[in-house]
């Protein structure tokens, strides 16, 4: 059930104007500089950009799974979840979902599909 860092990033070079960076031995992806996922250095634990204000909520109904962010990233819209603690489906949510909290909308709605893209 664990997902991968290579799972991960297949994903995330996927996503429009992603970037990989290596940063004190971390695996990163960001857009424009702004972090959206993050990984442990075991690669046990994988932090997304989420918001602040409904993180709480998600740590608390899946306390197995979720983890509130380090004390130095409690300022960001940041939480954490546990590698071997979702699939391959839930993993993709995550991220996409994470990078559309860094792009613009209509670069959001031209990778899903949508119409009124510009």
């Amino acid at each position: 059930m664990a997902i991968t860092v290579e799972e991960v990033r297949t994903l995330a070079r996927s996503l429009p104007r992603t970037e990989e960076a290596l940063v004190r031995d971390r695996v990163k992806f960001r857009v424009r500089g702004i972090v959206y996922l993050a990984f442990s250095r075991d690669e046990t634990v994988m932090g997304f950009a989420f918001l602040k204000e409904e993180r709480a909520a998600l740590v608390a109904a899946e306390p197995q799974k979720f983890l509130m962010p380090e004390p130095a990233d409690e300022r960001f819209n940041w939480v954490q979840v546990r590698t071997d603690a979702v699939d391959a489906a839930e993993m993709r949510e995550l991220v996409v979902e994470a990078w559309r909290m860094v792009v613009p909308k209509n670069v959001v709605a031209e990778y899903l599909g949508e119409s009124g893209a510009s």
